[in-house]
């Protein structure tokens, strides 16, 4: 591939109109690569090269790029003059969310937003009218969203935070300037898999919550310890906290009752979003229908407000309800296949790297995985700064584009395979990925 040329050209002019040059700074990469189109497996940029690809939209595209289904069921909703008007329910609303509370039956009622930041943002607002306590835990490695809250601690530095503590909590490193510090000193920071951090948090300041993800997955595949996730259930009743679980990224791409069907634990309050519509813009908070009953409280001091011009559009409710009617069908057997195809790419991986002398570790759950540089899987942010070789992962995934494999070019970020991978997609993945391991070991990396 070459430098990418009306890529770089599309950036420049960008910048003239929008600062840095994306409206989601999140999506700025070097490389910075374009994309023009996506189906199924495969996206082309706009200088004219194609990928099979690992990165779906931040793991969004669960069924594939533009999957017939989910785009028929929008143009429909089109053709059909399907209209919001911002007085009186929506045509498809109900029916989501009865068909989301049977897929997800620990959730008892939702509402509808239409990004996940907004889902978290509101099971923070519910927690603190429910309990009338202020403080918040976020895990530090975790990501739940762009506002005051918990727009901290994913990426730190050892600089930023200090070595590993426990018990004890780590300094709010934020992500964003404009957050006053009295906000600031609201939120409580610690480890994933570090239960004696959060009742040590949680013994010291009135906490309204903690939210976290069930498995961190934006630096990769952290899973929980045996025990954690139940345990924290426990310490929430006992000491009066909500649990809120972000499956924004987990919902739907393990199981169709999201990872809380999986661990067997149910949280108070849980985001949704990405996967739920296969990329058309969405979120979904939803819980025990006492908590979410807050957004219609009959007394004024304790009702909750939700509001949205866009929420739960007749093309997003489209695309959601295909979505989820996909995910559910037995003819389709979508998680079947799924972990079929990432059974293969972690077992292919695993042989290719376990002929060098490099330490590596393939960590999957489903269709998620992450290939870390260590000997172990990691249990925390600090493991993985103190072990994973950053350097070497940023090579990889940078030969493995140059060879039309995308993944983020980020470290430790995680891939996503669809629905819509084939075996043909990872065997042709398998041995792009074995050329780029050899090119580099021979080099030295």
């Amino acid at each position: 591939m070459n430098n990418w040329p009306k890529s770089k050209a599309l950036l420049n002019k960008n910048e003239k109109w929008i600062p840095g040059g994306v409206v989601s700074l999140n999506r700025k990469s070097d490389p910075n690569i374009a994309f023009l189109k996506g189906k199924g497996s495969r996206i082309w940029d706009v200088d004219g090269n194609e990928y099979i690809d690992y990165q779906a939209g931040f793991a969004s595209a669960f069924l594939g790029h533009n999957d017939p289904d989910v785009n028929g069921a929008v143009k429909k909703s089109m053709e059909d003059y399907e209209v919001l008007m911002g007085a009186g329910p929506t045509t498809h609303e109900g029916e989501l969310a009865a068909l989301f509370c049977a897929c997800v039956p620990t959730v008892e009622s939702i509402q509808v937003t239409c990004t996940g930041s907004e889902a978290t943002y509101h099971a923070i607002r519910i927690s603190r009218a429910v309990t009338e306590k202020d403080h918040v835990i976020i895990i530090q490695g975790g990501y739940n969203g762009w506002h005051n809250d918990v727009s901290a601690n994913v990426m730190s530095s050892l600089d930023d935070i200090g070595p590993r503590v426990s018990p004890g909590e780590y300094p709010y490193d934020s992500l964003s300037a404009g957050i006053p510090q009295s906000h600031k000193d609201l939120i409580h920071v610690v480890n994933f898999n570090d239960l004696e951090s959060i009742a040590y948090v949680v013994d010291k300041y009135p906490v309204a919550c903690i939210i976290l993800e069930p498995i961190l997955q934006n630096i990769g595949i952290v899973k929980p310890k045996d025990g954690y996730l139940k345990d924290l259930r426990k310490m929430a009743d006992e000491k009066g906290f909500l649990l809120v679980f972000d499956e924004v990224k987990t919902g739907f791409r393990h199981a169709l009752g999201g990872y809380q069907s999986i661990c067997g634990v149910t949280p108070d309050l849980s985001s949704f979003g990405k996967a739920v519509a296969n990329g058309y813009p969405i979120g979904v908070i939803g819980g025990k229908k006492k908590y979410m009953d807050y957004f219609n409280h009959p007394e004024k001091g304790k009702r909750v407000l939700i509001a949205g011009t866009f929420n739960a559009h007749p093309f997003t409710d489209a695309a959601a309800i295909a979505t989820l009617r996909k995910l559910s069908s037995p003819e389709t057997a979508v998680y079947e296949h799924l972990e079929a195809m990432g059974g293969m790419l972690e077992n292919g991986l695993t042989d290719i790297f376990s002929k060098y002398d490099k330490p590596f570790k393939v960590a999957r759950i489903k269709s998620a995985y992450c290939v870390y540089f260590m000997d172990h899987a990691p249990v925390d942010f600090h493991d993985i700064v103190l072990n994973h070789d950053f350097a070497w992962d940023k090579a990889y995934r940078n030969e493995l584009i140059q060879e039309g494999i995308y993944n983020f070019p980020l470290p430790i970020k995680q891939g996503s395979i669809s629905y819509s991978h084939t075996e043909k997609d990872i065997t042709e993945t398998l041995e792009k990925t074995a050329k780029v391991v050899n090119k580099l070991m021979n080099k030295g990396v």
